[in-house]
Order: structure tokens, then sequence, then C-alpha cells
């Protein structure tokens, strides 16, 4: 019997095997809540027991019409205001708390309750607020921070337009400067450059940040940003017409609206000035000569909205995931193997394999989301002051805010599907959670759109013209390097070469190392990032090569872009998980996150392993042994589940769930 048949033979063996060198930890549910929620504990503590007290309203979004409830969530979103949780990020002289970081750490811990309340939060003190924060300058600030802070002030963020969608650059709403006046006039010119999906603007906002193509003395000078009264005492003002978007497939409490400006006439100070002026005899000035670097800059300073979706919809799997483990643990079906009692759902390997992994990738996501927003905390501290971080950290926000909540959407049905008839009762939230999250994965960008930034990043490794180019100058740019500079820039292959160097058997490091080593699941994702990366990098350079048009360049080769992109982040995902339990000290939790860790890893690559095989990494018996692992790396999970998801600090109020979970 050859080597292989002898791997292939005990791959094939169903049985529980030999255990994978790990003690069964017992789990510290306080110990390990405390190191998931880091260094904001106390934030996430004040958040938590504001969501008890308002833990009503997961039933008043069944029972309220939708005017009530749009009202009821405005209400409960104001009175949290006032408990200090919503305005962290903002200035300490206008109401805030000074801390960014503690500003992500309460939105992302607001989604373990109501998702239509999370959304109005994210709407007023993240996109209206934030906007005025970051785009504005200290004129703005003081007219308008204190009031938005404490509620005062309800705005909205008018970017999206019905005919545009993510491509802000050709939005239609214009800004005429009226230098006889010394006026904007903000004009809709027709229903494709409407305002649309427009959340507080259906019958809450007071004012709006607008964006809107700035025209000075003739000449077109891009998109800026504007202040819009809407509203006075609560009475749509003339000139503006506002329309409600109507039933929506959840977030029935966040009030859409769409907006149309007739000539609307707002005062010259009125233009949020960060990055351009313009004076009151017309003339127009910036500090960014280039109007596409420009333009890249004024969306950049707006990335906290992504880091922010992506952590609500990592918390919002994880009540899901403490529903339906709870729920496993408790119900009982089929025939038992120790009578007369039927078996737990979660002793039985199917139901294990559904949903442990998700347990795993969502640790691994949480521990990567944190190093996100550590990085966004940095940033706009001016801890971590330049340009080459800033494109870093637009980068990661934008890959994990894709994996984040594509993960949430999946998660959350899957976990309704392992309830069974329970998971479809209203009762049980996962209605709501289906419903609600549903739209992460287009707000603040669509993932797939994203992932294209992410990929614009890796190819040209945030080169100079980086900020000038649209997806058709990065295919110009990378058609002029050599294929090897651009994995050069990524340092991929030399961080991949010195991982296989450091393992046992050579050229044959992945047929013999263990399976259950970091630097072997690490390196397995980095040899996939490398050559996703060059095979995207040599088809558009063949493109141009070849005399094709950049753009039918580009598209021919979105599908390879995209999924360099999204193999990049999930290495990074890894890594992160991998440094946190590295850093943690010996003991029970670092074993049960090591578990984690391994199923994260090792689940990521069986679901890719069709890749893995074509590409001479796998063998069919290697594949055979990852999945076995999988499983046994499940049963070893088991006991621990509960635990895993109480450490959550998901409070039982949010779970709802009396009828699955019992008292």
């Amino acid at each position: 019997m050859t080597a292989e048949q002898a791997t292939e033979q005990a791959t094939d063996d169903t049985t529980e095997g030999t255990p994978s060198g790990y003690a069964q930890p017992e789990v510290d549910v306080a110990a390990l809540t405390a190191l998931l929620d880091g260094r904001y504990a106390d934030v996430r503590a004040l958040v938590r027991t504001n969501l008890v007290e308002y833990a009503d309203i997961l039933e008043e979004a069944e029972s309220l019409d939708t005017a009530a409830f749009r009202d009821r969530v405005r209400d409960v979103v104001l009175e949290m205001a006032a408990t200090g949780q919503t305005g962290m990020g903002f200035p300490e002289e206008h109401g805030g708390g000074g801390d960014i970081g503690a500003s992500v750490a309460a939105f992302e811990t607001l989604a373990l309750g109501d998702l239509s309340v999370l959304v109005k939060v994210g709407v007023q003190f993240g996109l209206f607020g934030g906007a005025i924060l970051q785009l504005g300058t200290r004129r703005h600030h003081d007219a308008y921070l204190a009031r938005t802070v404490s509620g005062e002030l309800m705005g909205c963020f008018a970017m999206t337009e019905t005919g545009h969608g993510s491509n802000v650059q050709a939005l239609g709403t214009t800004a005429t400067y009226d230098a006889g006046t010394g006026e904007f006039v903000i004009t809709t010119p027709d229903d494709a450059s409407r305002k649309d999906y427009i959340g507080n603007a259906a019958a809450h906002a007071d004012v709006a940040v607008v964006f809107a193509q700035l025209e000075v003395g003739g000449e077109s000078r891009g998109v800026h940003a504007f202040v819009v009264p809407l509203r006075e005492d609560g009475a749509v003002l003339p000139g503006v017409r506002i329309e409600d978007c109507g039933p929506k497939m959840g977030l029935n409490g966040v009030d859409n609206g769409r907006i149309w400006f007739d000539g609307v006439r707002i005062p010259r100070d009125n233009l949020l000035d960060q990055f351009a002026t313009v004076s009151e005899d017309g003339t127009y000035s910036s500090p960014i000569d280039n109007p596409n670097r420009r333009f890249f800059t004024m969306l950049g300073t707006l990335v906290q909205g992504r880091v922010c979706v992506g952590g609500a919809a990592i918390n919002a799997s994880k009540v899901a995931l403490a529903i339906a483990i709870r729920y496993a643990d408790r119900r009982r079906q089929f025939e038992a193997t120790e009578p007369p009692l039927e078996d737990l759902l979660l002793d039985y390997g199917m139901h294990q394999r559904r949903l442990l992994p998700l347990l795993a990738h969502t640790y691994a996501l949480h521990f990567a989301q944190e190093q996100v927003a550590g990085q966004l905390h940095d940033v706009f501290s001016g801890l971590t002051d330049d340009e080459q971080a800033r494109r870093r950290l637009e980068a990661l926000a934008a890959g994990t805010k894709a994996l984040g909540t594509w993960h949430a959407t999946r998660t959350i049905q899957e976990c309704r599907e392992a309830c069974g008839g329970a998971g479809y009762l209203s009762a049980n939230r996962f209605d709501a959670l289906k419903a609600d999250t549903d739209v992460f994965t287009t707000f603040e960008g669509d993932n797939h759109v994203l992932l294209q930034l992410v990929a614009k990043g890796l190819l040209t490794d945030y080169a100079s013209e980086f900020e000038d180019m649209d997806q058709f100058g990065m295919v110009r740019f990378v058609a002029g390097l050599a294929v090897e500079t651009v994995l050069e820039r990524t340092s991929a292959r030399k961080l991949f070469s010195a991982l296989k160097d450091a393992l046992p058997g050579g050229d044959e490091w992945d047929q013999e190392a263990g399976l259950l080593d970091p630097a072997y699941q690490q390196a397995m994702l980095r040899f996939r990032e490398e050559h996703v990366l060059g095979g995207a990098a040599r088809r558009l350079k063949r493109g141009i090569d070849t005399g094709l048009n950049p753009g039918e360049v580009f598209s021919r080769v979105q599908p390879h872009v995209i999924a360099a992109a999204r193999a990049h982040v999930e290495r990074l995902v890894l890594d992160a998980f991998v440094e946190k339990t590295r850093a943690l000290p010996d003991g029970d939790t670092k074993v049960a996150l090591n578990l984690l860790c391994d199923l994260h890893a090792l689940a990521t690559i069986e679901a890719d392993r069709a890749w893995f095989m074509e590409h001479g990494r796998l063998t069919a018996a290697r594949s055979k042994a990852i999945s076995r692992e999988v499983d046994d790396l499940c049963r070893k999970l088991r006991p621990l589940a509960v635990d895993l998801v109480d450490a959550f600090g998901v409070p039982r109020e949010m779970l709802r769930s009396e009828e699955i979970l019992g008292r």
C-alpha cells in the first residue's frame, strides 16, 4: 500500500479518531466577554443597559403601524442620545465624547437590539453628523454639531440618486453659485437626479447634507456637499418636495424618502468647505488641485460608516447564533442514543457542521473588525496621520464590510433554518434579523463595488496615482507594469516564500505540514491571494496588449479582480484571528479560541477546496483530511458552544425567543 493510499484509507475512516492535541477547556464566560469587549467594555455595557430599558421596541415593531413605529424609533434614539452613547465620536466642546473608537463600539453593540434604532442612529449621528464634522469647518461645527449631538436638530444624508447609485461622481443634482446674491441654487434637473432612499427624509429631518455638482462661473467643479434646510416646524419648505419611499423589506422604523429641489437658495456659508471654498465674488479654490483626488479625499473622510455597518452586521450574526445554538442545546429530536430521551440537536454531527463553523467565522470577523476600528480611531484621531494609512484603512474597511455583511446574511438564514418552524415565528426574531440586515450588503456601497476598491489598492499598491484613477485608469496602470512588480508590491510573494521555507517538507510543504499549524493555514490563504492577484494582473495586461478598450478589459476581468480582493480580505481576517490568539496567555480561553481559529481556517480552505485542488495545493486525500479535521473540531467545540455564544453578551431581553429558549 502506498503512503497516499494509506492516507486515503485513514481519511475515509468514519470514527472520531485520535484527538488533535487539545485538552477539553472550560470557558470562563465573563473573561471571554471582557476579551471580546476590549478597551471599550464600559461603553458596550452602557449600550446593553439601554437596550434592555427599551426592549419593548422589539414587540412594538410588530404591533404599531408604520407612522407610529417611526415616531417610536425616533423617540428611543433621542432618549439614548441623552445618555451620551450616540455622541461619543464628536468633539467634547460640542457635547460629544471625543473618542472615535468608543463611537464605533457603541454602534456595533446597538446592533444587538432593534435594527431600525441602529440605522436611525447611523443616519443622524454617523452620516449627517459625520458629514458636518468631517467635511465642514469651524463655523459649521459651531452652528450644527451641539444640536445634532443632542438630537435637537434632525438631519439626513442626501447622496444617493435614483439614476446613479454607486456612481457618486455622476450625480445630477446641481448647486450653481449666484455671485449677485452670494447664494447657491440647488436644483434637481430630472427624476433620475432625485435623492432616493434617504433615511430620516420622509418624516423627521429638518436639514440635509446634499451632495451636488458645484457650478461656479459656468464651470463645473465636481461633487461637493451643502447644508440645505428641508423643514421648519415640521412643514416642508418651499422649493423642496419630499415623497415617502413606502414599505420596505425591513427597517420600517426608518423613514426613507425621496427629495427634489426646485431652485432652492442657500447662503454661501452652507457649502461644507473643508476641501474647497467659493469666495463672495465667485472665485473657487481648493488645497487639492486634482479634482479626482479631491473627490476621493472627500469620500475617504466618510469611511466610518462602512466600518460601523460591518461591525453591526457581525453583531447581528451573534444574535442569530446565540438563539440557534441555545435552541439546539435544548431541543430534542429523533431516536436517542440513550433512551428514554431523544438526542439534542446540537449533538448531531450535521447540526454542528451547520452552526459551529459560522460561530468560528463570527469570532474571526469580530477580531478583524476590532483591528479595523482601531485603525479608524488612530487615523481620525491623528495618531497615524499619513496618506498611506488612510488608503489602507479605506481598503480594509471596504473589504471587512463586504465580508461581514455577506456573513450576516448567510448566518441568519442558516440559524433560522436550524430552528425549524420555531425560527419562522416573529417572536423569535429571525424575521426581523433577516429583513433588517438584508440591506446591509448594499448600505455604504454595494459589496462588489467595495471589493473593486480593495482590488484597486492591491493592484496599484496605493501608488501616488491611486486617488486619480477610475477603474479604467487602474487597467492602464497595471498594464504598464511587469506582473512580477504587481506581486512584489503586495509583498505576498515574499511572505508566502518565507512561510513555505519555515515549514517541513520543502516544496511539498502543503502535503506534509500539520493541518492545525497556523503557518500552514496562513500560507494556504496567502498562496491563493497571490495566485489570484497575479492572474488578474496578467489578464488586465493581456487585454490591453491585444488592443482592447480598457472598459471592455475591466469588464472581462472583473470576476478575477473581485476574487483577488476577497482572497486578500479572507487572508487578513485569518491573520487577525491568529494574531489575537497568539497574544493570549496560556489557559482555557486560549485553548478555546485556538479551536475556533483552526475551525475558521480549515472551513475557509474546505469551502474553496476545488480551487486549491485545481492549483496543486491539495490532493484528494489531503482535502478529505481537512474535512475530517473540521468534523473533529466541531465535536470538540460542541461542549463549549453555549458558553461561546453567551460570551457575546447579548442581553436575554434581546434574544426574546421565549418559545424556543424557555425561561
